[in-house]
């Protein structure tokens, strides 16, 4: 346990410059500096009173993928409180966007940003907090929070946990380290096959695989009038998207327009950045790049001579995913490992992918099967890809169909969840929505 004494000694001496640190990412827009004390584990809420439950969810991805199961279980258990911690301020604007949305539920779901993992702000956390337990969504490993948890005798469990193969390699030269720390979790819910062989040659045992949250998540919502005003905008435009895209990569996109648009001069590309708060700088890479751009985070709209959309916005996926059929899904063109692509499978989009998709392997090899997706090697490939498909409507239509058909069958995660989850939450007096409900609800 060399290693785990060392990082609480290292994590404990460096508070300094962890405040300095944080206040420079606040000087620059990346922290909410008026609530920067929540990171050093002072609460700006009150704790609900009876029993609460503690999730933390580190970014956009695992917010997005657990707040419909945080929705069944406030639904179903009306006794029931829930702290939710998340680690950026995009993802806390979706928390914000969910309570707006559901008020009904606003006073159980509070949200605070999550403590940074040295020794006194976990302290002042779990003082304040007290909860009955802790859901730690995905890869999230924070051992002094872990240890904390652990000496006060909080159960803890991970959902939909996942560990790379990166991950994997690096816990197996500190094996030991792993299986204290894991161990610590009374029950850990891995969202695949791989993450459990992984988990289990780490020597751990308490593993169940109830499925992948981010697969049972609802269609993501888009408001309708927006969605027409934008058709009417497009036109009879041909139309493809890089959704979730990271920094080198909307460069090649750009190069991969300018390719297509040689043979369809009318072509419009949309960009929606996986960190919207990129949106200025990327503007200005591409127009110095040579091309037309709207920029939607600035009320633009594409007119005839727009060449690249930039969709610069939070929680905007679902409009976009609806108005291209054509998604290259992002962070698989550099060594990212690639986005999620279930969202636009749910919503009927041909998706393409780059080399490095090891982030959700078997996913996209699930749709690969299912000849839901094409793979792309590099610009050259992308932009003849995009361009063969939309000068072939039968073939969008073939892919696009395929991969809902794949996400449709993904269902029924959340209520395997629940039922796992039941003995650390209150007791139900009501059954949760169906799915099939649920996504009625959320449009």
């Amino acid at each position: 346990m060399a290693a785990l004494r060392l990082y609480q000694t290292l994590v404990f001496l460096a508070g300094p410059l962890l405040r300095l640190s944080l206040s420079r990412r606040a000087a620059r827009g990346r922290e909410d500096k008026a609530r920067l004390r929540e990171r050093f584990g002072r609460a700006s809420l009150k704790r609900p009173s009876g029993h609460l439950v503690w999730v933390h969810a580190a970014s956009v991805g695992e917010t997005l993928s657990v707040l419909p199961l945080l929705e069944d279980i406030l639904t179903s258990r009306p006794a029931q409180s829930i702290l939710l911690t998340t680690g950026t301020r995009t993802s806390a604007a979706l928390v914000a966007k969910f309570q707006t949305a559901h008020p009904d539920l606003r006073a159980r779901l509070k949200h605070q940003f999550a403590p940074l993992d040295r020794s006194p702000y976990v302290k002042a956390f779990l003082a304040h907090w007290q909860p009955d337990a802790a859901f730690w969504v995905e890869s999230e490993i924070w051992p002094n929070l872990i240890l904390a948890c652990q000496k006060q005798n909080i159960p803890l469990v991970m959902l939909n946990g996942r560990l790379s193969a990166r991950s994997f390699a690096r816990w197996k030269k500190l094996s030991a380290t792993a299986r204290h720390l894991l161990g610590s979790f009374s029950l850990l819910m891995a969202q695949d096959a791989t993450t459990a062989e992984r988990l289990q040659g780490l020597g751990l045992r308490q593993i169940k695989t109830p499925g992948n949250l981010k697969l049972d998540a609802p269609a993501l919502t888009a408001e309708e009038g927006e969605l027409s005003a934008l058709r009417e905008s497009f036109g009879a435009r041909p139309i493809w998207f890089g959704a979730s895209t990271h920094a080198d990569e909307e460069i090649s996109l750009g190069e991969a327009h300018n390719m297509v648009k040689a043979s369809l001069p009318d072509v419009l590309t949309l960009i929606a950045p996986r960190h919207p708060d990129r949106g200025d700088g990327l503007a200005s890479q591409l127009r110095a790049a040579g091309h037309r751009v709207a920029q939607r985070s600035q009320g633009e709209r594409p007119d005839a001579d727009t060449d690249i959309y930039l969709l610069d916005t939070l929680g905007e996926l679902g409009l976009f995913y609806r108005l291209s059929q054509i998604v290259l899904m992002g962070g698989t063109l550099i060594p990212h490992g690639g986005q999620n692509p279930v969202e636009a499978a749910r919503l009927n989009c041909a998706i393409l992918h780059g080399p490095h998709v090891e982030n959700f392997q078997e996913m996209f090899d699930a749709l690969e099967a299912a000849q839901a997706v094409a793979s792309i090697a590099d610009t050259a490939t992308l932009a003849a890809q995009v361009k063969a498909l939309l000068q072939n409507p039968a073939t969008v239509a073939q892919m696009s169909q395929a991969a809902q058909a794949f996400a449709n069958e993904m269902t029924g995660t959340r209520a395997r969840v629940l039922d796992l989850l039941a003995p650390y939450l209150e007791a139900p007096t009501a059954p949760p929505p169906s799915p099939i409900a649920h996504e009625a609800h959320d449009g």
